[in-house]
């Protein structure tokens, strides 16, 4: 797939808040459609395809476009599967690896981090954000959207501070939602996101780093999505959990639960 991204990049000033809008107009496809090298089939044509990666990476397939957000650790092989778009949330490691995301490059490859990581803003020469900007991409809308956590103890900081203005992204494919909550607790402004998303990939764990438990549960509860795939877990953390909270989650929301292994893809159909 040959993609050529002309982008225009507009700051609109709304009150005391800057949003950053990066229009991208997505031309000249040629080329067979590509597969992506995991043990699902990945068909850029037709649907959308949520493939999950190591830890809380995620690659998203659809209207001829390869979103990847958080890739880390990836098989050689991913080389032949490049990004359109790259989003990373924070700058942990287990979240952000200069060495995969130069391996995803390719010509017009738009490399998206918090503001504050400006150090591998400059190394990829990304676009930054804050959370509520929005950037678009042809069919596809991205919004950063807020991700944090809490201090354990008063004498302990928070490992993913609200100041940071680390981001979790919401991506919307034709009114077809994905949100990726990156390393986040159980926020108030989750209440904004309530029956507005298709997909929410939530991680499991560990309870000091991001919600766990009975938190995922009470986000699920909130966020009303149509299907949750859990992210970021340890081997086998992902069944445990299912098997442990399934019940609950079924009884208490109408959300379909797609628990899938790391490498393993789930193909949406969308009308």
């Amino acid at each position: 797939m040959s993609v050529m991204i002309l982008s225009m990049k507009e700051k609109t000033i709304l009150g005391s808040g800057a949003v950053l809008v990066l229009i991208a107009i997505l031309a000249q496809y040629t080329g067979n459609p590509v597969n992506s090298p995991t043990n699902v089939v990945g068909n850029m044509e037709g649907g959308i395809n949520v493939t999950l990666l190591a830890n809380a990476g995620v690659m998203i397939e659809a209207k001829d476009m390869r979103i990847y957000i958080d890739p880390i650790d990836l098989p050689r092989e991913y080389s032949d599967s490049p990004a359109d778009v790259i989003l990373v949330t924070h700058d942990h490691g287990d979240h952000y690896q200069a060495s995969t995301i130069n391996m995803l490059q390719k010509d017009g490859t738009v490399n998206v981090f918090p503001a504050i990581m400006d150090t591998e803003i400059a190394r990829h020469n990304g676009v930054e954000v804050v959370p509520e900007d929005e950037l678009t991409f042809g069919p596809v809308t991205v919004t950063a959207f807020y991700m944090y956590t809490f201090s354990p103890v008063a004498t302990t900081p928070a490992s993913h501070p609200v100041e940071s203005d680390y981001t979790s992204y919401i991506i919307d494919i034709d009114g077809f939602t994905i949100f990726h909550a990156g390393d986040s607790k159980n926020i108030q402004e989750y209440e904004e996101l309530t029956g507005t998303i298709s997909v929410a990939l939530l991680p499991l764990g560990p309870g000091c780093q991001t919600m766990a438990n009975d938190e995922v549960v009470n986000v699920i509860q909130i966020i009303e999505p149509e299907y949750f795939i859990p992210i970021h877990f340890t081997e086998g953390g992902n069944n445990q959990f299912v098997s442990r909270f399934r019940r609950s989650i079924e009884a208490t929301t109408n959300c379909e639960i797609c628990n899938l292994n790391y490498f393993t893809t789930h193909s949406f159909e969308t009308s």
